[in-house]
């Protein structure tokens, strides 16, 4: 009977000692990091991997001061932070050992309509699939800064509400006043064309939507960047057909041109090499254009001189 009493407590700390050891190996879990920062006492492997840098702050200079702040919102178990021209991150409260904490978007550009912004996007979150999750923020009227509502209306594609005093104002999220001059004054012609019917609806909006990109209010692609920096250094063709035409009324031009100056007795020379050169024929034929405006003879222009 002792030796059965004695094996039962022998089995009965054995059991005792396996719990405190499995107790031991309990993984304790702090409340994830927050303000979709690193925090630097986390495994760098832990922290917040944001893929690109937030886009430089724009819009309309009075929501400048919210830069730098950032607001909270609670639901279910899921706590939500937006951080006004930063991003916005997704923290799970909960004690798993593998509770989510990720980045939903980071500030990318505004969302413009009938000279509104009508919503702040932030794109290239973390990973979601085989795409990228995104939020859209929608400003509203209220009496405090605060984060008021979250949903997901489709998969990883978030919408969130944020109340501001500082939207109140009918004419506070007005496109127009926040352009420059120079963008205004394109934006009028844009609507006399528009008003004149010498161009589409289209076309309006195409125009628009470049003086938007140059206010830095939307996010210009990669592919027009490199575009646009194409159009500086060559002469740009949409078809072969469109080129065939170009260089046809060119040649027509020029003859005309070249007639001109037989016309007023003006000598004319240039090798094949020269004449291959579209900004080099160009610059000869407008001075001896000018030569012959002028009403001079002297040919001496016509070789390539500037005169300077």
């Amino acid at each position: 009977m002792a030796a059965a009493r004695l094996l039962l407590l022998a089995a009965l700390g054995a059991a005792l000692a396996g719990l405190f050891a499995s107790a031991g190996k309990m993984k304790i879990v702090e409340e994830p990091n927050t303000f979709g920062l690193n925090n630097p006492f986390l495994p760098q492997t832990n922290r917040l991997q944001p893929k690109m840098s937030p886009s430089a702050i724009s819009g309309p200079a009075h929501l400048f001061r919210l830069a730098g702040k950032c607001f909270s919102f609670v639901e279910s178990t899921y706590k939500y932070e937006f951080c006004p021209f930063h991003n916005v991150t997704q923290h799970e409260q909960t004690f798993r050992w593998n509770a989510y904490s990720g980045i939903l978007g980071i500030w990318h550009e505004w969302e413009i309509d009938n000279n509104t912004f009508v919503g702040m996007w932030m794109r290239e979150g973390d990973s979601c699939e085989t795409k990228s999750r995104q939020t859209k923020v929608h400003l509203v009227c209220g009496k405090s800064n605060k984060l008021a509502f979250v949903s997901e209306p489709s998969t990883c594609v978030y919408s969130l509400t944020f109340e501001t005093p500082l939207v109140c104002h009918p004419h506070s999220l007005l496109v127009y006043p926040t352009l420059t001059e120079a963008l205004q004054r394109r934006w009028d012609e844009a609507e006399q064309l528009l008003y004149d019917e010498l161009i589409t609806d289209q076309g309006y909006k195409k125009t628009l939507k470049d003086i938007f990109e140059e206010a830095g209010l939307l996010k210009v692609t990669e592919e027009k960047e490199v575009e646009k920096q194409n159009k500086k250094i060559s002469l740009e063709f949409e078809t072969v057909e469109k080129c065939s035409k170009e260089y046809k009324q060119l040649s027509k031009e020029i003859k005309k041109l070249k007639d001109l100056l037989s016309q007023h007795g003006i000598a004319y020379k240039g090798n094949s090499a020269e004449n291959t050169s579209i900004k080099h024929v160009s610059h000869k034929l407008a001075t001896a254009v000018t030569t012959v405006l002028n009403g001079s003879k002297d040919d001496e222009h016509l070789h390539g001189d500037t005169g300077i």
